[in-house]
């Protein structure tokens, strides 16, 4: 069950720092009004706290390197789902050995 959470909190991270990303994003390069900047601001500090939740016993580096590989693979579908941009095959390459990282990172048994 704690590795289930832990995958949650990696996705909820990366939803509010893509989301937050993104609105901040739009704001400055698609001429949006301040307000997407603002709430993009506040999302990137709400992601911010999100890893916190991770399990006590993973440190700051091992969440953030483990994180790396999330992010990776939800750049890719935010990318496809939101700017409709269809990922190729090096991209669904790079994203699954992303994965791989989070699994020997993160989940891996260690003595």
């Amino acid at each position: 069950m704690e590795i289930i959470k832990s995958i949650l909190y990696f996705i909820l991270a990366g939803i509010f720092e893509i989301g937050g990303g993104y609105l901040i994003w739009i704001w400055l390069r698609d001429g949006k009004s301040y307000l997407y900047g603002v709430i993009g601001a506040v999302i990137l500090i709400l992601y911010g706290i999100i890893p916190t939740l991770q399990p006590s016993n993973a440190d700051f580096g091992k969440v953030y390197a483990a994180y790396g590989g999330i992010f990776i693979v939800m750049s890719i579908l935010w990318g496809w789902k939101i700017d409709n941009i269809v990922p190729d095959k090096f991209d669904l390459i790079g994203g699954c050995i992303a994965l791989v990282g989070v699994i020997v990172i993160m989940y891996a048994p260690r003595g």
